[in-house]
């Protein structure tokens, strides 16, 4: 008679086995297009009521702010508790400016995507404070390492718009001389790393600049930015042994948006336990912060920027804040989740709360953000039009042909010079100068 013992059943366990069947959990968002919204399982902690420790205090000592939410403005709109920055009004408006400007930046190379004037284009709007607040915190001259929605900290560090431009349109303008995916901006001057398409390579670099900072007793430390579904990458884990291991200055900024594109915060770990407690099992000083507080981003890089000045090692901040639009212009959100999202997130929108926290101490009124936000507007609609004679999308004018060969030797090799002259060559007969295609490639 054969044995049975061995014999799967179709509940998966074997016949004869009274132990339960295994099951497969796959992660599912709050809820689906046509679902109404769901955001229960987001805690609204009271503005103010979180301890802000010393910047040396040890990471083991302050575990609980890794779970918490970091909040300073109230539903008042004032500011409250131990991590109220106090900035002054000035300080605040130019904040709330930057953010303006963003915003205007956003609308208006998004409408020139869909025109057709580029290829591509990725939106930030909903996370400004993450980037603009957090890097006012820092000093100019520290070094960050961008994701690609960081598009704020070059504008709050004054990088002209027109560069932005000419690199998002590739035009014979740009710096970059069309090698980078469009917003994928480089600037060493105003100490902006190069941003790359393959996620969480930042994180390893940043820690790397910082431990060459320590090793040369500079004064400049490191930030990056990541996304919530980036930690998942094995680089994001090996910038964390790093940082720990040699007490890097450095500053790791977790935006947990929650949403990787299409697939929701769940599937990168956020069901299990919050990003900023990743820092924690490295023994990396760690704060989950209101990411739609810009005062609270603020008083968070701050803190941890001084931690890191002061020789304490690392931190780890997670932004809890919400990708208001698509991914990118590629994208199309309404296929994955509710239509109302946006308008139910709790944490609200954090251009408006600072506007209104403004407003709440007397220092601005609706009257002067109009005229803000329309001179916004104007300048990058003036700037776009002065970048456009650079050139567009497929109209012929970039950079020369044979600048493809260059930026990467000091001295050209023997084999590509010989490839540079037949290119050109062949270009030459294909199209003469006086081709139109030819454009600034002559």
């Amino acid at each position: 008679m054969a044995d049975t013992a061995d014999t799967p059943t179709p509940m998966g366990g074997k016949s004869g086995d009274n132990r339960p069947a295994l099951a497969l959990h796959v992660p599912e968002p709050r809820s689906r297009p046509g679902d109404p919204v769901n955001f229960a399982d987001v805690t609204m902690t009271e503005p103010g009521s979180q301890p802000r420790p010393d910047e040396s205090t040890k990471p083991e000592e302050m575990k609980d702010l890794a779970y918490d939410l970091v909040r300073v403005l109230g539903d008042d709109n004032k500011a409250h508790g131990p991590w109220d920055p106090k900035l002054d009004p000035d300080t605040l408006r130019t904040m709330l400016g930057h953010m303006a400007m963003v915003r205007a930046f956003d609308e208006r190379m998004f409408r020139g995507q869909r025109q057709g004037k580029t290829s591509f284009y990725m939106k930030c709007t909903g996370e400004e404070a993450t980037s603009v607040a957090s890097s006012m915190a820092l000093a100019s001259d520290d070094m960050v390492f961008p994701s690609y929605r960081q598009q704020g900290i070059l504008i709050a560090r004054g990088y002209p718009l027109i560069e932005m431009i000419n690199q998002i349109y590739s035009n014979k303008g740009d710096k970059l001389k069309g090698r980078q995916l469009p917003i994928m901006y480089s600037s060493r001057e105003h100490s902006f790393f190069s941003i790359s398409g393959n996620l969480a390579t930042q994180t390893p670099q940043a820690v790397g600049w910082a431990m060459a900072s320590a090793i040369k007793g500079d004064s400049r430390i490191a930030a990056t930015w990541v996304g919530e579904g980036s930690t998942a990458e094995g680089d994001f884990h090996s910038a964390c042994t790093f940082a720990t291991v040699y007490n890097a200055p450095v500053i790791l900024n977790v935006i947990n948006n929650q949403w990787a594109i299409s697939s929701f915060s769940g599937f990168a770990g956020g069901e299990r336990t919050t990003f900023a407690a990743r820092g924690l099992g490295y023994g990396i000083a760690s704060l989950r912060v209101d990411g739609n507080d810009a005062l609270a981003c603020f008083a968070a890089q701050r803190w941890a920027a001084n931690r890191a000045r002061a020789n304490h090692g690392p931190s780890l901040i997670e932004y809890f804040t919400y990708r208001a639009e698509g991914h990118s212009t590629s994208d199309d959100p309404s296929g994955y989740r509710s239509a109302q999202e946006r308008e139910e997130w709790p944490l609200g929108d954090p251009v408006m709360r600072l506007k209104n926290h403004l407003i709440a101490i007397g220092e601005w009124d609706e009257d002067r953000q109009a005229v803000m936000d329309k001179a916004c507007a104007d300048e990058v609609k003036a700037t776009t039009k002065e970048a456009e004679k650079n050139g567009i999308l497929g109209h012929g004018l970039h950079h020369p042909f044979h600048t493809m060969f260059e930026d990467v030797f000091e001295e050209l090799p023997w084999h590509l010079k010989e490839q540079a002259d037949q290119a050109t060559r062949e270009r030459k007969i294909k199209w003469p100068d006086h081709h139109p295609k030819d454009g600034a490639g002559k």
